[in-house]
């Protein structure tokens, strides 16, 4: 360095000659890119197959290539989108089109030969495009740049609305009613089958389906039911929106990429065009929506509500079909087994405890709400939980609030605009408010979700709202399609066979009538739980009750001696005895529907059924 005339070094900026490296240089080769958009496409790679193909061959025996392999379930999706009353199915493409700069040239098959017809209409002249078993991440894009609603809140999970609709619709669900299902299935009064004939329900298919091929795009989602690998079901949804496309993914089995690959026809269809409405015209509907199951076809049609959760119930009515012919127990309950193998089934009705009391961090989850029990043992029927998030905290549901991240659904909950912080206590929008996320999300997963025969059948009531009362045969007339006593019978059989202990729990009111009482801590119910998972509960004293002859203990560790009696937390005793025998009226006027149906050739189980009730 040398001098600049002030007293201050001279900075050289010239290198020397005798400098041999430089001792800074943050320069690289520059990007192989000629515009924005050839540099924006290498930020993306090309997705290919990473699993080999394995079994698929042509007619001429030579091993088919990923073209074919592709051109075939293009053909397959083609055809569960076909309208019955043209020749072919749509001209189905893969990809967002908003993602292509041309036209994608249509691939000619000998299935599907696209000529002009006399009945060619403006959908049969475009591409449908299909975005096919998306990813949560690309989801969440489509989601948030196309539908209103849609947000990322502060946990990484996405929130979004179901529109008009924020539950089920059981009235306007419909089965058809042909010469099989009208002697399988439970119809009449009680039931949750109301009929249609296949003619109508044929109408409400080609709206549905004339409708979504009318889209620029539609999600389609390949997966499986059942982890039991003897009785998968393989199911296809094919829907409008992102939104339902990530519920599905998270809520269904996801296939392996080598599944996916061999997956083929499926064995069941959902045609979720929840956004457009039935013909108010159109035979038996009795409102714009409608949710229509047809057995013999293998297909489900929604019009008129985007409630995620008729996709869900829609497909457990499937499996309370398909398994009790294969001598199979659907269960509506929630599931979990202790490290010593022992497990625990949870039958009750939404929002009683099903997957609160099934999340338990000591014991492992098998899931939370729809199970098989076969010869071999209990199965989860889905891939994910489906929790109620009404005041949810982080104190009492830990596991359920941390599964709460990227990837889950967060439905009609409110939250706060700038920071996007979920307020689980408002109800602005609804008092359903629900998250569904991947099983795998709770750190204490089985997977595979199945287990041994289970130990224990709890069934929790909450009993929450007076003076209605609800009746559900099994823990879930509304999904249900056979008679409620087949179910009776299979789950009695079981429970005999594998000396299964069951068990009433009251997670709901207690100490009056509603108002004047209070709800059961939670922190009592996981004592008592725990109590019937260690065996504790089954070497306490018991006193019977009156009426309905149940066997309560009078007193456990950790729980107040009073609760377990709900005589005892009642201050005015001869409230207790009113409402008491008032249930007891209930309980036998709901009886009467079940009484005149025969099980077996000498009825002993339907009388069995009926001798437990109420004795006054």
């Amino acid at each position: 360095m040398a001098s600049n005339g002030n007293g201050l070094a001279k900075i050289e900026t010239q290198k020397r000659k005798e400098d041999k490296i430089i001792c800074h240089d943050d320069s690289a080769v520059p990007v192989k890119a000629q515009t924005e958009d050839e540099l924006h496409s290498l930020q993306k790679k090309k997705s290919a197959p990473n699993t080999p193909i394995k079994d698929i061959q042509s007619a001429f025996g030579i091993p088919t290539t990923e073209v074919e392999r592709q051109k075939q379930q293009l053909q397959s999706i083609s055809a569960s989108l076909a309208s019955l009353t043209r020749e072919t199915g749509p001209k189905v493409v893969k990809g967002d089109p908003a993602s292509r700069a041309e036209t994608p040239k249509l691939v000619q098959t000998s299935q599907h030969k696209h000529t002009a017809a006399p009945n060619i209409t403006d959908s049969s002249l475009k591409f449908t495009h299909i975005l096919y078993n998306l990813s949560p991440a690309e989801l969440y894009e489509q989601a948030i740049q196309n539908e209103k609603g849609s947000f990322i809140t502060s946990s990484g999970a996405m929130a979004t609305l179901s529109g008009a609709k924020t539950g089920r619709s059981p009235r306007d669900k419909r089965v058809v009613k042909d010469e099989t299902t009208a002697n399988e299935l439970w119809w009449g009064k009680g039931s949750p089958n109301i009929e249609m004939d296949e003619q109508t329900f044929l109408i409400n298919r080609e709206r549905a389906v004339d409708y979504l091929c009318s889209l620029e795009k539609v999600f389609v989602n390949d997966q499986f039911l059942n982890w039991d690998p003897n009785n998968r079901i393989k199911v296809r949804i094919v829907s409008a929106r992102a939104y339902h496309s990530l519920f599905m993914h998270n809520m269904c089995i996801r296939p392996t990429p080598e599944e996916l690959e061999n997956f083929g026809t499926p064995d069941f269809t959902i045609y979720n065009a929840g956004k457009f409405p039935c013909n108010r015209y159109t035979h038996y509907m009795t409102s714009s929506t409608s949710i229509d199951i047809n057995l013999a076809r293998r297909e489900m049609v929604i019009l008129g509500t985007q409630y995620a959760g008729e996709m869900k119930k829609g497909l457990f009515s499937l499996m309370h079909y398909l398994m009790p012919k294969r001598q199979i127990l659907s269960l509506h309950s929630g599931c979990n087994m202790g490290k010593e193998g022992d497990v625990a089934l949870f039958f009750g009705l939404s929002g009683t405890g099903k997957t609160t009391l099934s999340t338990d961090h000591n014991r492992y989850l098998i899931g939370d709400d729809e199970h098989c029990w076969s010869d071999h043992g209990v199965s989860n029927i889905e891939g994910g939980c489906y929790a109620k998030c009404i005041d949810l905290s982080r104190e009492k549901e830990p596991d359920i609030w941390n599964a709460i991240k990227f990837g889950t659904v967060l439905e009609n909950v409110v939250f706060e605009e700038h920071t996007r912080e979920v307020d689980y206590a408002d109800k602005s929008v609804t008092e359903n408010t629900r998250a569904a996320y991947p099983i795998e999300y709770i750190p204490n997963a089985k997977i595979p979700c199945v287990g041994p025969h289970p130990k224990n059948v709890a069934g929790t009531e909450d009993g929450i709202k007076e003076p209605t009362a609800t009746f559900s045969a099994c823990f879930g007339a509304a999904f249900i399609m056979l008679h409620p006593t087949k179910y009776a019978a299979m789950l009695a059989e079981k429970m005999q066979k594998h000396g299964a202990t069951g068990w009433l729990v009251n997670t709901g009111w207690s100490g009056g009538s509603y108002g004047s009482g209070s709800r059961i801590k939670l922190a009592y119910t996981r004592k008592i739980i725990d109590a019937i998972h260690s065996g504790e509960l089954l070497k306490a004293n018991y006193t019977k009750t009156e009426v309905f002859g149940l066997e309560i203990p009078s007193e456990l560790e950790g729980v107040p001696s009073q609760i377990l009696d709900p005589v005892n937390t009642w201050p005015d005793k001869n409230a207790y005895k009113e409402t008491l025998m008032k249930l007891g009226g209930l309980f036998r006027k709901n009886f009467e529907v079940f009484a005149n149906y025969k099980i077996g050739a000498d009825n002993n189980l339907t009388e069995q059924i009926l001798a437990a009730g109420p004795n006054f």
